[in-house]
């Protein structure tokens, strides 16, 4: 079976298991260095951090962060915080209000129910305020070794561009490609698509030409097929070797 199978909607599960894992072994090569882009030195840092990331950039809220973890150290700290003073800290990274109650309301509940500490357990977490499954997953995933699919943006229109799944729901979604992706790769595989996203297959414009999941995606043709014309929309420090691993290097001249 073909993308362009995919695409006709007659690829079989098996088929599609098949590319799902090529697909996560070619984004491997592309992207080595996938990893959680945002800065922690614990897991409440991170469950924080992530909380922060809520419609917004990832750089942003590493340059909100310093300032908040420097005043508050633990749970403890959050629960007892001024919520004005913390807002102030957190303003940049936007929707601050809202953020701010979740925080303080975190670090309230790990106090009360949890000895200060983040639970490990899927159930737990997603009881605390401000964590759902996709910080939940985040936190799992890159605090605690759990292998976790996160489904944020990036995950759910690269996925569906790629015929993997169907529809925007994170929670089926998530469920949809656990049963494709295998367990020991989940959250590498989050890691892996979402430095994708914000390199290569751009929400407005994605590279399709200097894509090297070109062959393995239904949605070829999106964006521009030019591998010159492609190669200009990549992003990040390793555009040379992205442009040499779908092999355009002659084509735009590298």
């Amino acid at each position: 079976m073909t993308a362009a199978d995919a695409k006709k909607g007659k690829e079989s599960e098996l088929a599609k298991k098949r590319r799902a894992r090529t697909v996560d072994r070619l984004l491997a090569a592309a992207h080595p260095d996938a990893h959680c882009e945002l800065d922690y030195s614990n897991p409440l840092e991170l469950a924080v951090a992530t909380i922060l990331s809520a419609q917004c950039t990832d750089v942003r809220v590493n340059l909100t962060t310093p300032a908040l973890f420097a005043k508050y150290r633990d749970a403890a700290d959050y629960a007892d915080a001024n919520p004005e003073e913390v807002e102030e800290i957190i303003r940049p990274t936007g929707f601050y209000r809202n953020k701010a109650r979740s925080i303080i309301g975190l670090g309230k509940a790990l106090v009360a129910d949890h000895g200060g500490a983040l639970p490990q357990g899927m159930d737990e977490l997603v009881k605390l305020p401000g964590i759902g499954r996709k910080t939940a997953n985040v936190i799992r995933g890159n605090a605690f070794g759990v292998p976790g699919i996160t489904v944020d943006t990036h995950m759910i229109r690269i996925t569906n561009r790629l015929g993997l799944v169907d529809g925007k729901d994170p929670v089926k979604l998530e469920f949809q490609l656990q049963k494709l992706i295998e367990p020991r790769e989940w959250t590498m595989f989050s890691h892996r698509i979402i430095f994708h996203g914000r390199r290569v297959c751009i929400a407005r414009k994605p590279a399709c030409g200097a894509c090297t999941l070109a062959a393995h995606c239904p949605s070829y043709g999106e964006g521009p097929t030019d591998p010159a014309e492609a190669a200009k929309l990549l992003k990040g420090d390793n555009v040379d070797e992205l442009i040499r691993l779908a092999g355009i290097e002659r084509a735009v001249g590298a």
